[in-house]
């Protein structure tokens, strides 16, 4: 005879307990969530132009103009267009993320369509991922709208682009924003040649061959022969010769490892340009003349010490920016290097918004007060920890 046995499972009420009060911290965060949405619109509709908000809240979150983009947008939007979403927010149902997918999915349809996906919405948000709300508000903006879905599809489509972030340990993200049929049909493609390739090579994986197959795609002249890049690196004399191991710099990125910039250096096909740096604060000097382009001196001491704009928060390449004064010619603002430093375009017209301004500290630093009253201080990195000078009576190695 065969006895039935039942297993009773052992529950950790003390694990419980735990995630209980996570999750009560999380709903709460969410309700702060909503506050912080009302008072961001409210300051959105007092505190000037769209782009000078965003700047600002950029400034004082300390975040990317990005960052503080969508989260304005989606301040305002909530409070001005999608009541049943921030009232979501505002009960703990969601949180400001899912809420954003809302925003973002009607930000271009008008006041009335808005209106009816908020409806429809109201009793579909709690307890729902991001990935199944966002599929939820596209259902809903094309059941309202299918004429104005299909058109702004076709102005998307023309959008298109590929986009670069970079990220920790010597990594980026390469991107392209492309027509979902185009990113298939690629990614399809990629995924076949790095089967066959991973059929071969077991040294590595399916992904590292898929990743490497795309680089070699995009790196070859018009898909033939060998990949080549221009990049600019600076780098310490010491580290490059391995008498120290201090961090590069690449340009738009960020620090790089030593060994990583010695890589770099022994390809032949590098090519060098003298920075001369004061010792005592880390900062250049002198920069000489490069291969590829030969601007004046000043120039070239701008681009080199300041490497990506100056406006906290942004970092767009030096060779994407602009050579600006900090205080313009028209108030007689100098042209010298403490005077001028770099700026990309959407900084440079930022400078044109009312109640912004800038004063020179020395050395391409400046003193940033906002329409709002608030003061942000910001100076170029240094190249190098500061170091003492050797002493000329010390004896000489």
């Amino acid at each position: 005879m065969i006895i039935g046995m039942t297993t009773t499972l052992v529950h950790n009420p003390k694990a419980a307990r735990f995630l209980d009060t996570a999750y009560s911290e999380e709903v709460s965060l969410r309700k702060t969530q909503g506050r912080q949405a009302r008072a961001l619109a409210e300051f959105a509709a007092v505190g000037g132009s769209r782009r000078s908000v965003t700047e600002e809240v950029a400034l004082r979150f300390s975040v990317t103009r990005n960052h503080a983009f969508l989260l304005v947008e989606t301040s305002c939007a909530l409070v001005s267009r999608l009541p049943n979403t921030l009232a979501a927010l505002e009960r703990g149902d969601i949180d400001l993320y899912k809420a954003s997918k809302v925003m973002q999915l009607t930000r271009e349809v008008s006041d009335e369509v808005a209106a009816q996906v908020d409806a429809w919405l109201a009793q579909r948000l709690a307890d729902r991922d991001p990935g199944s709300i966002r599929r939820s508000v596209s259902h809903a903006v094309q059941k309202f709208d299918p004429a104005g879905y299909r058109e702004r599809a076709a102005r998307k489509r023309a959008l298109r682009h590929i986009s670069l972030e970079h990220n920790d340990e010597t990594m980026s993200t390469l991107s392209g924003h492309l027509p979902t049929e185009v990113a298939s049909s690629i990614y399809a493609s990629m995924s076949r040649a790095a089967r066959t390739r991973r059929n071969k090579d077991k040294s590595r994986t399916l992904e590292q061959h898929r990743a490497d197959i795309f680089a070699e795609r995009l790196l070859a002249e018009d898909g033939r022969g060998k990949p080549r890049a221009h990049i600019h690196v600076y780098v310490d004399l010491l580290t490059l010769t391995g008498a120290r191991e201090d961090p590069a710099t690449l340009a738009g990125y960020g620090p790089i490892p030593d060994w990583l910039v010695r890589e770099i250096a022994s390809d032949p096909d590098s090519t060098w340009s003298r920075l001369i740096t004061d010792a005592a604060t880390g900062q250049v000097l002198e920069a000489g003349a490069g291969k590829y382009r030969s601007p004046a001196s000043l120039a070239r001491l701008i681009m080199a010490r300041d490497r990506e704009c100056t406006q906290p928060g942004c970092h767009r390449p030096a060779e994407f920016s602009e050579i600006d004064h900090i205080i313009g010619r028209a108030r007689d603002g100098k042209t010298d290097h403490h005077n001028c430093h770099l700026h990309c375009k959407a900084h440079n017209l930022l400078r044109e918004e009312p109640g912004w301004s800038a004063e020179p500290t020395g050395n391409g630093g400046m003193i940033i007060t906002t329409p709002s009253g608030h003061t942000y201080e910001t100076a170029p990195e240094p190249f190098h920890e500061p170091r003492a000078e050797p002493d000329d009576d010390a004896p000489q190695p």
